[in-house]
């Protein structure tokens, strides 16, 4: 009994963020963005990051999981970070110099606003973004976007191409070394199963395009294409919009009010 109400529990967390239409989830990524793209300056960001964590964490996601996730993307911000650090632009007081490599005041508030602003892209694209139904996805853009059905269709089959290209790079390799080709000159190995994949994806995309116009996917029907799969916007996804509207209003506006607004 105390396990099914554990799995209940973590479903209804986990399905907080999933239950919303995917265009939501697109929109939300692009609003959180908004303020570190605007803005240089540590105080926009410091404000997005403890407002999305604290969102996040209202809406069910689970720390564990997302420090996991987020593990590349810190990794990343301290690279970046070290180096504006180092070769950033210089200004105030000098903390270290060495040849080319000068450690400033400026320089160290620069690497600081680019870790935020690095964790900042990172969650929101990593949490929001991460895994999505393209199915889904495509019904959202269609429907409540309202793009082109030809489009949305075209893009969706590409996606889905896409997840088939690992298998067929795997299925030349092993051909290759069954005719005892694998092992040898990695460079010419890698130029030809390239090429081989690339007339493969060719081959496909065009079987792939004839049967979709057999099926009549074309422009003439476009306006009259019915949906299998209803995508509308729900309350949830209006008060997310909502509060991420507001959530990056208030981050401009401490920054303009502390001063720190630096724009890009």
């Amino acid at each position: 009994m105390s396990a099914t109400a554990a799995t209940r529990r973590s479903g209804a967390g986990r399905g907080a963020i999933e239950r919303l239409n995917p265009v939501t989830r697109l929109l939300l990524a692009v609003l959180a963005c908004l303020p570190v793209l605007v803005s240089l300056d540590w105080l926009s960001a410091t404000v997005m990051l403890v407002g999305l964590l604290v969102v996040l964490r209202a809406a069910g996601a689970r720390p564990a999981a997302m420090l996991v996730r987020l593990a590349p993307v810190a990794v990343a911000a301290a690279l970046a970070a070290a180096t504006m650090a180092l070769y950033g632009k210089p200004g105030g007081r000098v903390y270290w110099q060495w040849w080319l490599v000068e450690v400033t005041r400026r320089s160290v508030t620069m690497a600081g606003a680019v870790v935020l602003r690095v964790l900042v892209l990172g969650l929101s694209a990593v949490v929001l973004l991460g895994g999505l139904d393209l199915t889904a996805m495509a019904d959202g853009l269609a429907q409540v976007l309202r793009l082109p059905a030809r489009f949305v269709l075209g893009a969706l089959a590409g996606m889905r191409m896409l997840s088939l290209f690992v298998e067929d790079w795997r299925t030349l390799g092993r051909a290759r070394r069954a005719r005892g080709l694998g092992d040898t000159g990695r460079l010419r190995r890698w130029t030809t199963m390239a090429f081989a994949l690339l007339v493969l994806a060719i081959r496909r995309g065009t079987k792939l395009a004839t049967a979709m116009e057999a099926r009549g996917f074309d422009a003439q029907h476009a306006r009259q294409r019915t949906w299998a799969r209803p995508s509308r916007l729900g309350a949830p996804d209006v008060i997310g919009l909502t509060a991420a509207a507001a959530l990056d209003a208030l981050a401009l506006v401490v920054s303009i009010l502390a001063g720190t607004f630096a724009p890009v």
